[in-house]
């Protein structure tokens, strides 16, 4: 084994590890509070669907690359080509998708407290389980697509009209079939971001809008503590700012591997360690900006010692 191969595995190996474990912790607490009673808010069954969907992109991306990386090439199968790229489409693309409906919700429930608004809010919260339904299901449909092309390297079909993605293969169309291909697959994505870009800019303005509002109230010996929506909403920010991030950067890699005749070793996992950043991190964010979750692992460990 290279060295480049052996430290490529090492990073998807702690990516994968840390991700699932974030991730399932945090899905676990919320599984918790569903359970015992306590009152959710209303962006958490958004959160759960997005932990989901960072769970399906570890799997069907962290464990095979981590799992190939280190000699394990047999899950590249034609069935395994397949079917880790169906999940890592559905998964990429409700990640997608549920962060954009977290970020739209949140500047519609932080809105001004007057009747107009309270009437859009309620028939926001009627629509969030149809929004997320919808989600699942148009993504379910695109990610066909990944599966329809796609085969393993190591099958004994002939490779010379093929383009090669790490271990697995897709077959090579003209420009014009693969630039339908593209839009076909990058329309959900880029309304999406539009509608998130938009969620947010609308956030910082309300934001921006309160702050001034209380600085008055701050001369009057009030706490100065921020509310509660006031922290959800920060934290959403940057779970969104980090996402258009690592988005952006995946992006970029992704454009230059459909450019590219014939993908090299080094860019192909270099895209797949950013792609894989995002759900990593995400779980941590939350951790680490919920109050509830912070002091309910601070006193875990408290314990523990």
């Amino acid at each position: 084994m290279a060295s480049s191969e052996l430290a490529v595995g090492v990073i998807f190996l702690l990516q994968t590890t840390f991700g699932i474990l974030g991730n399932f912790s945090l899905l676990c607490h919320y599984l918790f509070l569903y359970f015992t009673g306590p009152r959710l808010r209303s962006t958490d069954l958004i959160v759960k669907n997005l932990i989901v969907a960072n769970l399906l992109v570890l799997f069907s991306s962290g464990l095979p690359y981590t799992l190939s990386s280190f000699g394990w090439y047999q899950v590249f199968s034609d069935f395994g080509c397949r079917f880790f790229f169906y999940v890592r489409g559905v998964g990429r693309g409700v990640s997608i998708g549920t962060t954009c409906l977290l970020s739209v919700f949140q500047a519609i429930m932080i809105c001004p407290r007057n009747y107009r608004w309270a009437e859009l809010k309620m028939k926001a919260l009627k629509c969030m389980v149809p929004s997320i339904f919808l989600c699942w299901v148009l993504h379910m449909l695109i990610s066909v697509m990944y599966a329809m092309f796609v085969s393993s390297n190591w099958s004994k079909k002939n490779i010379t009209n093929r383009k090669a993605f790490g271990y697995c293969s897709a077959v090579r169309h003209d420009k014009t079939r693969d630039s339908l291909y593209a839009a076909l697959l990058s329309v959900p994505d880029v309304f999406s971001l539009v509608l998130m870009m938009w969620a947010s800019g609308s956030m910082v303005f309300i934001l921006y809008r309160h702050k001034q509002r209380v600085q008055y109230i701050h001369r009057t010996n009030v706490s100065s503590r921020s509310s509660p929506e006031s922290r959800a909403t920060k934290t959403i920010l940057l779970l969104v700012s980090t996402f258009v991030y690592f988005y952006t950067l995946s992006s970029i890699f992704h454009v230059c591997l459909a450019l590219s005749h014939n993908p090299s070793w080094l860019l192909f996992n270099i895209k797949s360690i950013i792609t894989l950043c995002f759900p990593t991190a995400s779980p941590f964010l939350l951790m680490t900006r919920d109050s509830s979750v912070s002091s309910l692992y601070f006193s875990f460990f408290v314990k523990m010692v």
